[in-house]
């Protein structure tokens, strides 16, 4: 029997919707064939597994993952989802590589579509090149535009592909060498979408070493594959399996068993042949084949343990008649999105026996307001009571020098103080039941109860803050976790406090 590569994927894990249509993914099928890209079996599966839509008319997933090893042609469905989200729903792409050998050759890919410049006469089709407004070729800045306002720009992410405008859609490939600054900087790209439902596409094979580089790829397809993403649509061809639970013995069986290499190589006897895999196998160390051939991660992480429960959460919550009103903060915890666009504030106000955590904001942000926050501080604090917040904050860049030059006590907490900080508040609420929040303040509820638990290595028992999936809003838990640690340890506390718990106050609002 000659050698095949399976066409159905170990994981196609897509969100669980009801009365999902897959009209445009059997469009975007078609429309590629027409234009002479016929997909394999599993390319065309791992577009009906994106492409999704809910009934209200918008994507199912808001993130999209396709995994398989090297030269099996991952980018030819790339290719035709790129194509159709161009010409049909007019939607505007920023596809990023790694290197920009990467990037340029994507281009041309698309080139051979829409033609090499407007009105081109050459070009293999017309009624595509016709709807060309321009064609730019500048070295790492290549783009498409057409009149129906698609547009995808191409680029290296090394070179700053990107930065600066909004896209619907961003293509992450090579995502074994994505970085988390990279991260950082190219997800603000789709946080103001002109279509209102942004979609991040991963595309790679697992990285080489465990480290920044890979790491926000390893994330995410830990998340899909473990459930703990409830928006996730990956697609990932690997044989059954985990390395990290074999011993070298059952290693060396797993790299040599060639129904292994078929269910990892969908295009296995097509355009890889046997003999090309048999080659690899006899000169590569079996973990490196593993890795490169077999397409084979690190164990995913286990479902992380939520920190805080709906049940914790509500025990602790006071109403608006139950809250203090005559307490003033001791300390405030600041937080801010990667992207730089939203802020949040938490308010640390003791009464006789609590810590009492408020929200004074979670709100939109831009640069432009600033002095504002600087003033709204100076305000209320004055140079003794301290504002907190973690060193890895984005606040930092934008508010700790405005802040420290007005005058006030700016406490930056490194990674030893951030992880006190953590099971200081998890114990708070679970054990001690030291602190209580506004329960009408939906932000910090909707927060805490999807923040997790994340280990940290080599110090058993020690944890960070993670979220349950990548919709969370964490702010509000960053914030409340620096308000408490810093009333507790930069904080002055008044002589006195009120003991009237029945009068009604307001949250201390931005």
């Amino acid at each position: 029997m000659s050698f095949a590569g399976n066409q159905s994927a170990r994981y196609q894990i897509s969100p669980k919707c009801k009365n999902v249509n897959l009209v445009h993914a059997e469009a975007c099928i078609e429309l590629a064939a027409a234009y002479g890209l016929v997909l394999d079996e599993w390319q065309a599966n791992a577009v009906r597994i994106w492409f999704r839509m809910t009934e209200e008319g918008r994507w199912a997933a808001s993130t999209w993952g396709l995994s398989v090893a090297r030269q099996n042609g991952k980018n030819g469905a790339l290719e035709a989802v790129e194509l159709y989200l161009m010409v049909v729903l007019g939607f505007k792409i920023l596809h990023t590589s790694h290197l920009l050998t990467s990037a340029r050759k994507a281009f041309k890919r698309l080139m051979s579509f829409f033609g090499r410049k407007v009105n081109d006469p050459n070009a293999p089709f017309p009624e595509l090149n016709a709807m060309v407004v321009e064609i730019r070729k500048t070295n790492g800045q290549e783009a498409i535009e057409l009149s129906n306002g698609g547009l995808i720009e191409v680029g290296a992410r090394t070179g700053g592909a990107g930065r600066g405008s909004s896209f619907d859609f961003l293509i992450v490939d090579e995502a074994q060498e994505y970085e988390e600054d990279e991260q950082e900087a190219l997800e603000a790209t789709v946080s103001a979408s002109p279509s209102g439902d942004p979609v991040i596409v991963y595309m790679g094979t697992p990285p080489k070493t465990d480290g920044e580089r890979g790491a926000p790829f390893i994330r995410v397809r830990s998340a899909a594959v473990t459930g703990r993403s409830a928006r996730s649509a990956w697609v990932e061809h690997s044989p059954q399996g985990e390395l990290d639970k074999m011993s070298e013995i059952e290693l060396q069986a797993f790299v040599r068993d060639r129904k292994n290499w078929a269910d990892a190589n969908p295009a296995g006897g097509a355009r890889i042949a046997e003999s090309t895999i048999e080659g690899e196998c006899e000169r590569m160390s079996a973990r490196s084949f593993a890795r490169e051939r077999l397409n084979m991660f690190p164990s995913p992480a286990a479902q992380l343990e939520l920190a805080f429960s709906e049940k914790v959460l509500k025990r602790q919550a006071l109403s608006a008649e139950q809250v203090d009103s005559e307490v003033a903060p001791i300390a405030f915890g600041l937080d801010m999105n990667p992207e730089k666009t939203r802020i949040s504030i938490c308010a640390a106000l003791p009464t006789a026996d609590v810590m009492h955590l408020e929200l004074a904001a979670n709100t939109d942000f831009d640069s432009g307001g600033i002095s504002a926050v600087v003033e709204w501080f100076w305000t209320r604090c004055k140079r003794r009571i301290p504002v907190v917040l973690d060193a890895y904050s984005p606040a930092r860049d934008l508010l700790e020098a405005p802040l420290k030059k007005r005058g006030l006590m700016v406490r930056v907490l490194d990674a030893n103080e951030f992880t006190q900080g953590c099971g200081q508040l998890y114990h708070a609420f679970h054990r001690e039941h030291s602190v209580t929040w506004f329960e009408e303040q939906d932000a910090f509820y909707e927060s805490m109860k999807s923040t997790v638990k994340d280990p940290i290595k080599n110090r058993p028992g020690s944890f960070k803050w993670n979220r349950a999936d990548l919709e969370v809003d964490l702010m509000p838990t960053m914030a409340a976790t620096c308000a408490l640690f810093g009333a507790t340890k930069f904080a002055r506390r008044p002589r006195a406090t009120s003991t009237d718990s029945k009068s009604k106050r307001h949250a201390v609002v931005l």
